[in-house]
């Protein structure tokens, strides 16, 4: 009894310092992402164009992605956390630089940098919420994944308050980086002790081209994408689609996207009890047919209110891909560092395809009809559903 004490107290104070990472990490992407039309306009690019530059930060990201995992190993969760987390200001900062003089490289480079930022911090907090649901005993992935969606509506209203105001783009960015550094350089001093065993088993290697060839990590890592792809779509597209494809104005759109990562944000606060009453297989399974209904009604909405109520859907349904992932490949707790790392890094691939593929097929078809793309990704991730089924105990050991 008097270890379980003594260890609850510094676990506890992880879990709240670890959530703030996600917060944090998400306030930080959504005070972009809510305002990508601003960025369009201020560098007067098509959606093809726009496309290749929002391609930048997930080129970033998943350079960044294949190393993270021996870094973490070797460094730990904390200083992995912080490390991106400057990377990713950098990034910003240059990315207001671009913006506010019209210089589209500029912005492109920022956004590659807050790609290696944003990827080094997300494998990270991730290993370092596994680390943490294992030693609390109890599923805590979907509600960390909560607090990052919290933090995107946070960041989303900000954008929508700013784009009202007629706030700079780069001063709102700016103001960003600073805040994500200040909050993370507190917050990962709470982090849990790093393993004293760690740079023993470093000597041995960070595992990562073994996961690469484990089945089970890479069919987690397909069900990953395709949920990411399906989530992702809507941060790069959804403000876009509302101003260009239904007519919206641009604080209007940035409320839509607000909608959309509040929907998320409810199912992920609920989903621990979901997955304990259902599983995993079938709630990813009923997610993903959601999120396919929601995604039809945000394409054919005939006005505001429907698209909105798409927007819903989809959110919901796109809401437990990522955090189940997650969890999955970190059911063994000695292999989590390698088997998040080739997870995020498969995930991530959503990321760097994504954003092209839709602005090229929008050129042609509009971005409404581009948005039908999801659906195919999410059938094909949906048969992967199955590889997320919680490893025996005995093979955990």
């Amino acid at each position: 009894m008097v270890r379980s004490t003594t260890t609850a107290v510094p676990t506890e104070r992880a879990r709240v310092a670890v959530a703030t990472a996600f917060v944090v990490n998400g306030f930080a992407f959504a005070s972009w992402i809510s305002r990508v039309p601003a960025a369009r306009d201020a560098l007067a690019l098509s959606s093809a164009e726009l496309g290749l530059l929002l391609l930048c930060i997930a080129v970033g990201s998943v350079v960044a992605l294949p190393l993270t995992g021996p870094l973490v190993h070797r460094i730990g969760p904390a200083r992995g956390v912080l490390a991106g987390t400057v990377v990713a200001a950098a990034g910003l900062l240059l990315l207001a630089l671009g913006l506010g003089t019209g210089r589209v490289l500029a912005a492109g480079a920022g956004l590659a940098l807050v790609g290696v930022g944003v990827g080094s911090w997300d494998v990270a907090m991730n290993i370092e919420g596994a680390a943490v649901e294992q030693r609390l005993g109890r599923v805590l992935m979907p509600r960390l994944h909560a607090g990052f969606s919290l933090g995107t509506v946070a960041g989303a209203l900000l954008g929508a308050g700013a784009a009202a105001l007629a706030f700079p783009l780069a001063a709102q960015l700016a103001v960003t980086a600073v805040l994500a550094v200040t909050a993370l350089a507190v917050a990962t001093r709470s982090f849990l002790p790093a393993d004293p065993a760690a740079g023993e088993e470093h000597r041995g290697g960070s595992g990562v081209g073994r996961a690469w060839r484990e089945p089970r990590t890479l069919l987690v890592g397909v069900l990953t994408l395709a949920f990411a792809f399906t989530e992702g779509s809507a941060n790069d597209w959804l403000a876009v689609a509302l101003v260009d494809g239904h007519g919206i104005a641009e604080s209007t759109a940035a409320v839509g996207f607000a909608v959309f990562v509040a929907a998320m944000t409810a199912v992920r606060l609920v989903g621990g009890a979901l997955l304990d009453r259902w599983g995993r297989v079938a709630v990813l399974r009923v997610g993903g047919v959601t999120a396919v209904l929601g995604l039809l009604l945000f394409v054919t909405a005939p006005a505001l209110p429907v698209a909105l109520a798409g927007a819903v859907l989809w959110g919901a349904g796109a809401a437990l891909g990522f955090p189940v992932g997650m969890s999955a490949a970190a059911d063994d707790p000695a292999r989590a560092a390698a088997r998040v790392s080739v997870v995020s890094s498969i995930s991530y691939t959503a990321f760097l395809a994504g954003p092209p593929l839709i602005g090229f097929v929008a050129e042609a078809t509009g971005v409404l009809q581009a948005l039908l793309v999801v659906l195919v990704v999410l059938a094909v991730g949906l048969l992967a559903a199955g590889a997320t089924r919680p490893l025996r105990p005995v093979e955990v050991g």
